[in-house]
Order: structure tokens, then sequence, then C-alpha cells
């Protein structure tokens, strides 16, 4: 994939709206031309814009959306505006999901990764309570993706229950291990909440690096990743 300069100021995707956020930022999502195979989002976690940044740039290498592949740029606007992880209700999005195993106990969150848990979020009052969340999954549900492949930041994994071929195609592109688990429970998670409803679910960790780094290792590799997966 050629970075063409001329391209990498504006973002040609067409996008759609799926909701609001709490302070009322619309939801964008970028809509593939034909059946969705794969939806892709960035920034569930507001304190992770580095996931939006490789994102978008290797997005403005496009000119037209895909045909089997969705985006979500950024899942979490109120978090990124505000430069924190949770939305503007402080509550980890990733922690809101409507599943089985959700609790109301307060989630804690690590300051840098090496530190202790010193950061406390709150999973909702009741189980998909917050309006991102629940927009994100009457998104999924309309478009019935395959596979959903979510970015965070900065573990340097990918997290997968099943070493699938995208975990694969993933790991070749990124240099990343597989694991198939990350070590801690998730309750109300959109991994957990993809597994009760039978959907492959693979989490991209991005390892700390500076966002500029991160396009420079890895962007024409996730462009051509996409592109191959686009073409299947």
């Amino acid at each position: 994939m050629e970075f063409v300069p001329e391209y990498r100021g504006v973002l040609r995707l067409k996008a759609r709206e799926y909701g609001h956020s709490v302070m009322e930022a619309p939801l964008q999502y970028f809509p593939c031309e034909g059946k969705c195979k794969l939806l892709v989002l960035a920034a569930i976690h507001g304190e992770e814009p580095e996931t939006i940044f490789l994102l978008s740039r290797v997005l403005r290498s496009f000119e037209k959306n895909f045909q089997s592949i969705a985006f979500i740029l950024c899942a979490n606007p109120d978090g990124v505006t505000l430069g924190t992880r949770g939305n503007a209700h402080g509550v980890d999005l990733n922690r809101n999901f409507p599943t089985a195993n959700w609790m109301d106990s307060p989630v804690g969150s690590r300051s840098i990764l090496e530190a202790a848990r010193d950061t406390l979020l709150s999973p909702g009052s009741t189980s998909g309570s917050e309006p991102e969340t629940a927009a994100l999954v009457s998104l999924i549900e309309d478009l019935k993706p395959q596979e959903i492949l979510s970015i965070h930041a900065p573990i340097g994994c990918v997290d997968a229950p099943e070493e699938t071929p995208l975990v694969q195609s993933l790991e070749e592109a990124f240099g990343l291990t597989w694991v198939p688990d990350i070590g801690y429970a998730t309750p109300g998670s959109l991994g957990t909440w993809c597994k009760e409803h039978s959907l492959n679910c693979v989490t991209l960790e991005l390892p700390r690096l500076a966002p500029e780094l991160l396009f420079e290792r890895f962007g024409a590799g996730f462009a051509t990743l996409l592109e191959n997966l686009d073409s299947r």
C-alpha cells in the first residue's frame, strides 16, 4: 500500500451515524458496500487515542468505503475529548455490555501499564446503561458481522479465544504474539458479549509506541491486511 500525500489530509470514506454519546457527540461508522464480514473499531477507551491515529491514517489511504469491512473510528468520543478512559459518566464502556457476568463493582485501571490499579471507574448503573454501549450493540445486531476487531493499547498482543486466520494475519502484520486470554477477568466486556452471541471477537493490543511510530512500523502492513481481507 502506497500512502499518497494528497490523500492524507482528508478521510474520504462516507460515514453514517449510529447514535449519540452522553455529551451528544455523534457516534459514526463507515459502512461497507455489501454484506459485512468484519467490523473494526477503535477507542472504546478514551485514553487510547493512538488507536484512532493509526486507524485514521490507514483509512485515509483509501478512496471509498470497503466492500465487506465496516469501521468505527472512535467508539468513545466523550472519553477521547475529555482525556478519560471511560465516558462522560465515568463508565468503562468495555465493562458495560449486557452480559451474563456483568458486575456492578468498580472497575480498576492503571495510569501506566506497570502501576497498580490506581483509578476506579463505574461499570454503569446497569448493564448496557450507556448510550455508547447500547448504540454499539444495536449496530452490531444490524450489521451482523462475522467477526469484530477491537483495537486497544498498549499491552502489545493479539487477544482471542482461538488462533483464527484473522488472528494469524494480525500476528504477521504487527509482529505480535497471540494470547488466548488477557490474564484477568473482563465481566461485561465486548469480547464476552460477542462470545455469548457466538460472534468471533479479536482484540488487537497495540504495543507501547508513539503514534507516529505505530504508523511508520505498521501502517502499510495494516492497510494491506485490510485490503486482503476485503477481497476474500
